[in-house]
C-alpha cells in the first residue's frame, strides 16, 4: 500500500475528530517504521496548575492528567479546590491551607529507558519521579479518607531538594538525576533508587551530595558518552564544566575541569537551557535575553563554535534537534508571540536553523507558527518525524480553543517542510470538588517506556 503525507496527515485529522464517538484510528500504522508504538506518549508539565498533561500522540488528545496538587484529599472545607462554589484563582490556590501538593511543576525530563520521568516543582522545593507506563505518581499513598468525594489518594511530598530547583537530568547510566538548584549556587545529586524509597515514605536520604557550581544554575546535560556534565546559568554569563567520574557501581565522583567564560554570546547572562546534539561534538544554549542560540564544543577546550541570532525580542526558550533522513535541523522555541499566525490568530513561532551548515556559518534558514502563544517546551519522538510544542499562554478569544491552555503537534518527517497536524487543548483536571483547568505549559517531553531516550 502506498502510503503518502496526504494519507497521513488526513488520519491523524480524523483521529482527533473521531476519538470522542470510540473511534480509534492508527497513526503509527499510517506513519510506519516505527514512528508511533501504542505506549508511546507526551508528558507537559503545567506550571499554574500543578498538573502534568498526558498526550496520546495516536490520537493527539489528552490520555490523561497526573495531579501533583494534594486538594481534595480531605471533606473538609480547608483542604478542598472548590469551597461553597467558589473556585480560586491559580495563584490563589497554592496558599490555601493545609495545601502540601506540587508548587510551580516545571522542569520534566525522562530516565534512560523512558520508564521514569522527573519533574522539579520550582515553588516546593522538592523533586518528583512519575512511573510512565502507569502515568502515576511514584510515592503515593492509599487516602484513608478516601471516599466519592475524595482523592483515592495522597500526594508524596518527594524529595525536598533546596531553594528553586529549575530543572534535572538523568545521568547516562541512569543512576543518579542531577537537579539544578537555580536559587543557589550548586546542584543535588540523587541516587535514583533511594529516591524512589524516599518518595514512599522509606527513610533514606536520597541526596547524595550538593555539587558546588555556578550561582543560579538553570540546566545541566551530559555529554553522549556520559563522561562531562555541562550546567548552564541564568544569573552569570559562564558554563561550568564537571567530570562525571563514575565509580564501578555507576555512581559519579565530580570534579570541576573548567569553568567557561561566555559572555560574548550572552551578555544579558540568562541562559535557561541547553543539549547536547545528537552526535555529541556539541553543546547548544539558548540565551533568552539576548535573544540568540550558541554552541560550544564538547572537545578539548570547549570553545564556542557558533552563535546564532534569532531576531528583536525573539526571546528563545527550548531548543530541539530533527535529524532525519531528509535533514538534521535545530529548533528553537520562540516565547515572542506575533500577530498574522495562522487563520489570523497571534501564535508564536518556531526558528529552524541548518545545522549541517559548517561551524561557524549556521543561521536561521526560516521560522514556522507554532499554533500557539509562548511556546516553550518541545521534543520529537525517536525517529525525529513528529514534534511537540508546549505553550504558556491560553489561547486568545474567538479562536478555535478560546481559553485554553494548547500543545501544537508537527509532522518533521521533513525538517525543513514542518507540517501541522494538530492543536490539542489539555483541558482540565478532573477533582472530586470541581476542575482545575490545566495551564501555563513548561516543560514536554515525548517517551516511549522501555525505549532508549534522549538522556541515554
Amino acid at each position: 500500500m502506498d502510503i503518502t503525507r496526504r494519507t497521513v496527515l488526513k488520519a491523524a485529522a480524523l483521529g482527533a475528530l473521531t476519538v470522542g464517538a470510540g473511534v480509534r484510528l492508527s497513526f503509527a500504522q499510517a506513519a510506519g517504521g516505527g514512528a508511533l508504538e501504542p505506549s508511546d506518549r507526551v508528558f507537559i508539565a503545567n506550571e499554574d496548575s500543578n498538573t502534568i498533561s498526558v498526550i496520546d500522540p495516536q490520537t493527539n488528545t489528552v490520555d490523561t492528567t497526573i495531579n501533583l496538587t494534594s486538594f481534595d484529599e480531605d471533606p473538609r472545607p480547608p483542604f478542598r479546590f472548590v469551597t461553597g462554589g467558589a473556585m480560586p484563582t491559580h495563584a490563589a490556590m497554592i496558599h490555601k491551607p493545609l495545601y502540601h501538593g506540587g508548587i510551580d511543576i516545571h522542569g520534566v525530563v525522562p530516565s534512560p529507558d523512558g520508564r521514569l520521568l522527573a519533574t522539579a516543582g520550582r515553588g516546593s522545593s522538592n523533586l518528583y519521579l512519575i512511573d510512565t507506563l502507569a502515568k502515576k505518581v511514584v510515592g503515593n499513598m492509599p487516602n484513608p479518607l478516601a471516599s466519592p468525594t475524595t482523592n483515592a489518594e495522597r500526594l508524596t511530598s518527594g524529595v525536598l531538594i533546596g531553594r528553586e530547583p529549575h530543572e534535572p537530568t538523568f545521568t547516562r547510566n541512569g543512576k543518579e538525576v542531577w537537579v539544578a538548584v537555580r536559587g543557589e549556587d550548586r546542584i543535588a545529586v540523587l541516587d535514583v533508587e533511594a529516591a524512589v524509597k524516599a518518595s514512599g515514605g522509606v527513610a533514606v536520604s536520597a541526596v547524595r551530595m550538593y555539587l558546588p557550581t555556578i550561582n543560579g544554575p538553570a540546566q545541566v546535560w551530559f555529554s553522549a558518552d556520559g563522561n562531562l556534565a555541562f550546567v548552564a546559568s541564568q544569573k552569570v554569563p559562564r558554563v561550568d564544566v564537571f567530570e562525571v567520574r563514575p565509580d564501578p557501581q555507576g555512581y559519579s565522583q565530580p570534579q570541576r575541569k573548567v569553568t567557561l567564560d561566555i559572555s560574548a554570546a550572552d551578555k544579558p547572562a540568562f541562559t535557561p537551557f541547553l543539549k547536547t546534539s545528537p552526535d555529541g561534538t556539541e553543546a547548544w544554549l539558548s540565551h533568552k535575553l539576548a535573544d540568540q542560540v550558541s554552541a560550544l564544543d564538547t572537545r578539548d577546550a570547549h570553545r564556542t563554535v557558533d552563535t546564532v541570532p534569532l531576531g528583536n525580542l525573539a526571546r528563545p526558550n527550548h531548543l530541539e534537534f530533527v535529524q532525519n533522513a531528509k535533514g538534521k535541523a535545530i529548533y528553537v522555541s520562540l516565547a515572542r508571540v506575533d500577530d498574522g499566525g495562522p487563520d489570523g490568530a497571534a501564535s508564536s513561532q518556531i526558528a529552524v536553523i541548518d545545522h549541517v551548515a559548517a561551524a561557524g556559518s549556521r543561521k536561521v534558514v526560516k521560522t514556522f507558527f507554532t499554533h500557539g502563544r509562548e511556546a516553550h517546551g518541545l521534543w520529537t519522538n525517536p525517529t525525529h518525524s513528529l514534534l511537540y510544542v508546549a505553550h504558556e499562554q491560553d489561547e486568545l478569544p474567538n479562536t478555535s480553543n478560546a481559553g485554553q491552555t494548547v500543545c501544537s503537534a508537527f509532522d518533521v518527517s521533513d525538517p525543513f517542510d514542518p507540517k501541522f497536524l494538530a492543536q490539542i487543548p489539555l483541558g482540565a483536571l478532573k477533582l472530586p470538588s470541581g476542575e482545575l483547568r490545566n495551564k501555563k505549559s513548561i516543560n514536554l517531553v515525548y517517551v516511549r517506556p522501555g525505549a532508549k531516550s534522549q538522556s541515554a
